[in-house]
């Protein structure tokens, strides 16, 4: 696929919310916050106007007019392209159906646990099936209050997906424990042996 002209996920974002109707960035800023989109995507107002910008440079979104409200600085009002309109869908079918090679630190963690001890690792591994469970019920209560203030969960997916990778992690990491600390099996033993060869 070839690379897109705007590749920062809050453009898909603008996108989105310009398909519906015409903003200013700082609207925009707002929508994204009254949505709770930063649980998804990373932004702040400068890297919202800088996106914006980089928008209007590709052809994707255009200045349709200019207003200021009292003494408040003028605010420009973008509306989406046709080209615009094409770059969202595409994009998103993309992002839908296409797994993308991500790089989490949890990964990364576990590519060099080696250089822990075992038993600083396991004491680290509950500690984490702590955090998740934390997790787990924060968004489960989310979830749950926002359905009951009428919200379709449709517009929930993305925290039931959070579910499904917080359930996937922990049963994971429970499973990890198990291989290093089976009385019969486990790792921990030639860990420990490999470590000590290994420390000066």
């Amino acid at each position: 696929m070839p690379p897109r002209r705007v590749r920062n996920l809050l453009a898909l974002a603008v996108l989105s919310y310009l398909s519906r109707q015409p903003m200013h960035p700082y609207e925009l800023g707002r929508t994204l916050r009254k949505n709770a989109d930063e649980r998804s995507i990373k932004f702040n107002h400068g890297s919202l106007y800088m996106v914006v910008g980089q928008l209007e440079t590709a052809g994707f979104v255009v200045a349709q007019e200019s207003g200021r409200e009292g003494r408040r600085p003028e605010r420009t009002v973008y509306a989406i392209t046709d080209a615009g309109r094409a770059e969202l869908h595409d994009w998103l079918r993309e992002l839908v159906e296409v797994p993308q090679h991500e790089y989490p630190s949890f990964v990364a963690a576990l590519s060099l646990i080696g250089a822990l001890g075992p038993d600083e690792a396991v004491a680290l591994l509950r500690r984490r099936l702590e955090r998740l469970s934390e997790q787990r019920a924060e968004i489960r209560e989310l979830i749950d209050r926002t359905l009951a203030e009428g919200v379709h969960p449709l517009f929930l997916v993305e925290e039931d997906y959070r579910i499904a990778l917080l359930d996937a992690d922990a049963a994971f990491v429970r499973d990890l424990i198990g291989r290093i600390t089976d009385p019969q099996n486990g790792w921990a033993p030639l860990w420990a042996e490999l470590l000590a060869k290994e420390t000066p």
